[in-house]
């Protein structure tokens, strides 16, 4: 290992190296590893092709969620679907640095369509006796798989606008101030250009935009502090 690297760069080297044997010696599984410092474009390495992704795509929205939080956090064996309707299984963790600051994330995507099929034929097979159901998720889809930047701001922004369930030309000011209190807790403001596409978007000024932020921390800052006393 190059002796010149700082500690962040070493940990991620280090994972690199992981991503090939791990997805290896996983059945249909693609490992990866994010780049936190290079978010939104954070994908580093990646091994396998269940989501079609490669180095230098994007981090999926609910990892620019959390870096809108600021907190990083090791989910286990979470459901999504692929937008051919393929279940995957999902694993997030997060990697920190000697001094505690997430600078990582090492994921796995299983494909678990695979089992779907097989459950299917062997009821067809065995019945009337047929297996027990494969277990269902607890839970909806929670993570999009994007290919760029763009993909990812219209995910956030038609979530956010079809949330209001008004068109925007209908939309009074409350209505796209709940849209940008949205996109924002989703991490869209750390992507380039966004305080202009949001206002694109909604039929407003940039600066408007700005106002509704304002607007939102100067509440957030109210609630926080009526919650401390």
């Amino acid at each position: 290992m190059d002796s010149t690297l700082g500690e962040d760069q070493v940990i991620i080297e280090v994972l690199k190296q992981l991503v090939e044997p791990l997805a290896q010696s996983l059945p249909n599984t693609e490992v990866l590893v994010h780049d936190l410092s290079l978010l939104p474009n954070s994908i580093v390495a990646i091994h396998g092709d269940v989501t079609g992704r490669e180095p230098g795509d994007p981090a999926t929205d609910l990892l620019l969620e959390q870096a809108a939080r600021q907190k990083f956090e090791t989910r286990v064996g979470y459901y999504s679907r692929l937008p051919d309707g393929r279940r995957t299984k999902g694993t997030t963790i997060a990697i920190t640095n000697g001094s505690g600051k997430a600078i990582a994330a090492l994921c796995t995507n299983t494909d678990v369509g695979w089992w779907d099929e097989l459950s299917t034929i062997i009821s067809a097979m065995t019945e009337p006796a047929a297996p027990p159901e494969p277990e269902e998720p607890t839970e909806p889809a929670v993570e999009a798989f994007v290919h760029d930047v763009d993909e990812l701001t219209d995910l956030l922004l038609r979530r956010a606008i079809e949330g209001q369930q008004v068109p925007v030309e209908l939309m009074r000011k409350e209505h796209k101030v709940q849209v940008v209190r949205q996109v924002r807790a989703g991490g869209m403001f750390l992507l380039r250009d966004a305080a202009e596409t949001v206002a694109a978007a909604l039929e407003v000024s940039r600066f408007t935009i700005y106002n509704y932020i304002n607007e939102i921390e100067e509440e957030d800052r109210i609630l926080e502090e009526l919650d401390q006393k």
